[in-house]
């Protein structure tokens, strides 16, 4: 028997780092699987991630954000560049354990006329110099136009994106604008309209949890009183 060749075992090593990484996320109750759900969007299908959950738990968070630092370490690295909420508390993580020690900045993102945008704020942008080494680290890529805006920040201000570093990548691109991504989870999950899901049509009970969840459940709130 012809043993696997190092392509065929690093085929393995990913796929056995991905069910891991898998494991984790459920643990933390971010990722749902093997199971009939009902989208915000109306369609159907078998797994789900609850993006605000990924990053719950700090020394899973702390795990995986060193894989990530560990895979750019032999690059240097100035700068590491975010957005939201979860991603900001991966990439601390990876600018914690990468060698580089980078300096840690976060842009935010909206919509704008029906077209998204990210903003930088200004006290930052004196820290992306001419030819700032920067890693982009997301938690969640899938059309990649996020990653886009982001690069075009950086390049604008005279920066080098190096690569990006994401939880979980959705999109089967290995690269975005010609930046490696590197994922934990390479995954996408098909979504099926009502009259073609092949899970109705199995007569799998429908899980309408998280829609409801998003119609009836507000967000909890204190206000000062006057």
């Amino acid at each position: 028997m012809t043993p696997p060749s190092g392509k065929e075992d690093a085929m393995m090593d990913a796929e056995v780092r991905e069910k891991i990484h898998l494991e984790i996320l459920k643990r933390t109750g971010a990722y749902h699987a093997n199971d009939h759900i009902l989208l915000p969007s109306g369609q159907h299908t078998s797994e789900y991630i609850e993006k605000t959950l990924v990053t719950t738990e700090a020394s899973f968070t702390e795990g995986l954000g060193a894989v990530i630092a560990k895979h750019f370490a032999p690059w240097p690295i100035d700068v590491i560049l975010s957005t939201g909420p979860g991603a900001l508390i991966l990439s601390h993580c990876v600018a914690r354990a990468h060698p580089s020690r980078p300096i840690l900045i976060y842009g935010t993102k909206g919509v704008s006329g029906g077209k998204r945008r990210v903003t930088l704020p200004a006290e930052f942008h004196r820290l992306i110099r001419q030819g700032a080494k920067v890693l982009i680290i997301e938690d969640l890529v899938s059309s990649g136009t996020t990653v886009r805006l982001l690069t075009q920040l950086v390049e604008d201000l005279g920066g080098q994106v190096v690569g990006i570093g994401a939880l979980w990548r959705r999109t089967k691109k290995a690269q975005i604008g010609g930046k490696e991504i590197f994922s934990l989870v390479s995954r996408d999950f098909p979504t099926y309209p009502t009259d073609s899901c092949p899970l109705c049509k199995k007569g799998v009970p429908l899980n309408q949890e998280f829609v409801k969840r998003k119609e009836h459940r507000k967000p909890s709130s204190a206000q000062e009183k006057s």
